[in-house]
């Protein structure tokens, strides 16, 4: 029987006639800050601009190598495992079902299409994914199909590991990998890899704090299912790791698998944006965003992040944005208690200082009252600048809330 090393080269050779490698490449940006050489796969290159599809290619290229009648593929899926699905299923010239949440954006919706032609059939039902999921397996017995699962499936756990098969025809083993991780497939696949072909290898597994299933099974010793799912990191907010990744990666430490905030998240996305023109969605920025929790451990040695997609709707931008900057320190809401007499708002406006900028305002005067709240978004050049603020505004006798860390109430308002 072949080792899977084996059959991971085999399935990224079958790849070639689908899509030429991802590029392998050293940012200088990174590499300068860190003092190490930082090598990102471009995940986000790919024809769909994600890793999925090397996972579908390689379980439905099996498929058909065992049963060539079958002619029918279904998936569940809002984002990049249904783009992947649709550009093999138009490859393979089969016919694919996608059932997607009613709720998905058209953005998605349109990228799918796009990508399968006539070639597939898209399914919106349900709210939310696990009805959308159970709906598909329901349809897929009945009629007769084949489901793609997005992770946890043999084949697309060893075809997710052509990513690493084409980092080693690259490079020498470099001496760390940093894994983005949802249901664990990609990770998974890559353990194997390295484990036969370059066990040195060091490996750091990233998901975001929201969403972290690796870390919960690793403590427990088994996958479990959260309670409760952050998804704005959408290509990575999995609520349990899938079982047969996990048979993978039961061996990992927990030091070896990091957390990465969602709104820090977001200040990678603008960084990697703004500063290198590379645009990555909240999952694909991963790995990078954990290089300062790492940077003791990375310096003087090549590292590779693997950035996994790059599939972002910029109608999200407004929102990374407003994440970053209050992660960042440099915006902050508070509730202002505001006496209703006339001067008292110019009171409150003299003591804001030069580079301070209101960003929002919300008041409406209250009759047979003395005091009104006012809701106040203030953005300034640098965190320290709110101290400051804090300090005159106590000394004034202003009395205020910030409730920019407040999950439940800053929804509300924000």
């Amino acid at each position: 029987m072949s080792s899977f090393a084996e059959k991971a080269r085999a399935a990224t050779a079958e790849m070639r006639s689908l899509f030429p490698p991802t590029p392998l490449q050293r940012n200088d940006h990174l590499s300068d800050r860190f003092g190490a050489e930082i090598l990102l796969k471009r995940e986000d290159l790919s024809p769909v601009r994600s890793y999925k599809l090397r996972g579908a290619f390689n379980a439905m290229r099996k498929v058909l190598a065992d049963k060539p009648e079958q002619s029918l593929f279904v998936c569940a899926s809002a984002g990049n495992h249904a783009q992947g699905v649709a550009f093999v299923c138009r490859h393979f010239g089969v016919r694919g079902v996608v059932f997607m949440p009613v709720t998905t954006p058209q953005q998605k919706i349109q990228k799918t299409r796009v990508f399968g032609g006539d070639s597939i059939e898209i399914r919106l039902t349900g709210d939310y994914f696990d009805d959308t999921l159970a709906e598909a397996k329901k349809w897929c017995a009945t009629e007769g199909g084949h489901f793609l699962a997005p992770f946890d499936d043999a084949d697309v756990i060893e075809g997710q590991a052509s990513v690493m098969v084409e980092i080693l025809d690259e490079i020498a083993p470099p001496d760390m990998v940093i894994l983005p991780v949802g249901g664990g497939g990609l990770s998974a696949g890559v353990t194997r890899y390295l484990a036969e072909c370059a066990p040195l290898v060091g490996l750091r597994y990233v998901e975001p704090t929201g969403g972290a299933s690796l870390s919960a099974a690793v403590a427990a010793g088994h996958p479990v299912t959260l309670d409760r799912v952050n998804t704005f990191v959408d290509g990575a907010a999995v609520a349990r790791i899938g079982d047969l990744p996990f048979e993978a990666l039961d061996h990992v430490a927990p030091a070896d698998v990091l957390c990465a905030p969602e709104d820090r998240i977001c200040t990678t996305i603008l960084e990697m944006l703004n500063i290198e023109g590379i645009v990555l969605e909240p999952a694909g920025a991963l790995s990078v965003d954990v290089l300062p929790d790492l940077a003791n451990q990375i310096r003087g040695r090549r590292i590779v992040c693997v950035t996994s997609g790059g599939n972002f709707d910029f109608e999200r931008l407004p929102e990374v944005k407003e994440r970053a900057q209050r992660y960042s320190g440099v915006k902050k809401y508070i509730i202002l208690r505001l006496p209703q007499r006339p001067g008292a708002l110019r009171d409150f406006l003299d003591l804001l200082g030069p580079e301070d900028d209101i960003a929002r305002f919300e008041y409406m005067k209250k009759s047979a009252r003395n005091f009104g709240s006012v809701l106040l978004g203030i953005e300034t050049s640098h965190s320290a600048n709110f101290t400051a603020l804090f300090s005159r505004l106590e000394a004034a006798g202003f009395v205020y809330n910030d409730i920019t860390s407040d999950e439940t109430l800053s929804e509300f308002v924000i």
